[in-house]
């Protein structure tokens, strides 16, 4: 009889490189990878310990809406816009966007019953509107899709599935930094005869979530990891995995090692976002998503990416921003941004933690404007 054991040694730190001390963060992890680490809901749907909080809207079950389609500026603002105008309420969603093309999770409610909406009908009329605004006035030919389901999912998990499936990997990247060889991931795939297995190698800027962007592509493609290496040298990441096809064979040819070569880069740059972020923070409150973004709009930025956390009656709002053109925003852009909504919330303007020098600039004020479920950070 044999026996197989899995034994995996994670060394682990904070966002900060120090080590972890606090009790509740080592309870919280002894938790959610212990065998009740994800359990069933009342309706069938797995859920994970902490997964998603929504904060004051979360009253009543909801409605998934899943997004793909061509990237634009002021995308975000239109679809928040479409759905305030159909009196949806936004309670979470997170948004990412890569070469060019868009992915977005968003759970929705009606904003008068805080119930899932579920007419046939109506669901119907939201997703053709959807689609109008994903197809927008230049359709590049690919297919915007919409999606409704009901129940949680693991956000960035999905998001990664979305945007593999849409093959943003085939995609050269128009943005700039991104050709930059401090930024291109270095990855290599060779043969480990003697083992029988393929060995990936990655080398790349280090960042949190950057095992679980790796791992779930791997997965998602078929492959199974047997054997993996992770480790860091100063601001770089170096891992290593031994993998092999579900059905056990290894990498055959040239032509499928460049895909996953391809894939794994994709995957590492999805998430990243150098330049500014904008952080706010308001009371939150129900249907303002379509305003900020407006705001945004307005002043010249393109949302890249979206990651907000929203609990009780408080919501902090990560925006990652460029010009409409895709460049670096200016100075007199933030002034101006500072100005308008600086003296309704707490503004703070920084570059990516990567980045050397961060211009900070913070203004409080009484809050008139609030967060209605705006955007949610998917707590992994």
């Amino acid at each position: 009889m044999v026996f197989s054991i899995l034994v995996t040694v994670f060394h682990v730190a904070d966002q900060q490189g120090n080590k972890v001390t606090d009790t509740k963060t080592i309870e919280y992890i002894e938790k959610a990878l212990g065998p009740k680490g994800h359990t069933l809901a009342k309706d069938g749907v797995k859920s994970w310990p902490g997964s998603k909080r929504v904060g004051v809207h979360s009253i009543g079950d909801h409605t998934a809406i899943e997004l793909v389609g061509k990237d634009r500026p002021g995308l975000l603002s239109e679809i928040s816009a479409i759905l305030t105008n159909l009196h949806i309420n936004v309670l979470a969603a997170e948004v990412w966007t890569h070469n060019m093309r868009v992915a977005c999770v968003l759970y929705i409610n009606d904003d008068t019953t805080c119930r899932a909406v579920e007419d046939p009908i109506r669901l119907s009329s939201i997703e053709e509107q959807l689609k109008n605004i994903l197809r927008g006035p230049d359709d590049d030919g690919k297919t915007a899709r919409t999606n409704f389901s009901i129940g949680w999912t693991h956000m960035d998990r999905r998001l990664h599935q979305m945007m593999f499936a849409d093959r943003d990997y085939e995609v050269k990247s128009e943005v700039l930094d991104y050709d930059a060889p401090s930024f291109r991931p270095i990855i290599t795939v060779d043969r480990c005869k003697d083992k029988g297995y393929s060995v990936v190698n990655v080398r790349c800027k280090d960042r949190s979530k950057l095992l679980f962007d790796i791992v779930c592509t791997l997965t998602d493609m078929q492959y199974v990891v047997f054997h993996a290496s992770v480790s860091s040298e100063g601001p770089y990441a170096l891992q290593e995995y031994y993998i092999r096809h579900m059905d056990g064979c290894m990498l055959d040819t040239e032509g499928e090692k460049e895909r996953v070569v391809k894939c794994l880069e994709a995957a590492i740059r999805r998430r990243v976002c150098e330049g500014l972020s904008l952080e706010l923070c308001a009371r939150d409150k129900v249907g303002l998503l379509s305003e900020v973004t407006r705001i945004l709009r307005e002043n010249g930025l393109s949302v890249t990416r979206a990651d907000v956390n929203t609990v009780g009656e408080k919501a902090k709002n990560v925006f990652y921003v460029r010009d409409a053109s895709g460049n670096p925003v200016d100075t007199n852009t933030i002034e101006g941004l500072c100005k308008e909504i600086g003296h309704t919330m707490m503004l703070n303007v920084k570059k990516d933690p990567s980045s050397s020098k961060a211009p900070e600039s913070k203004k409080w004020a009484k809050t008139s404007f609030f967060f209605g479920g705006l955007l949610e950070k998917f707590l992994a």
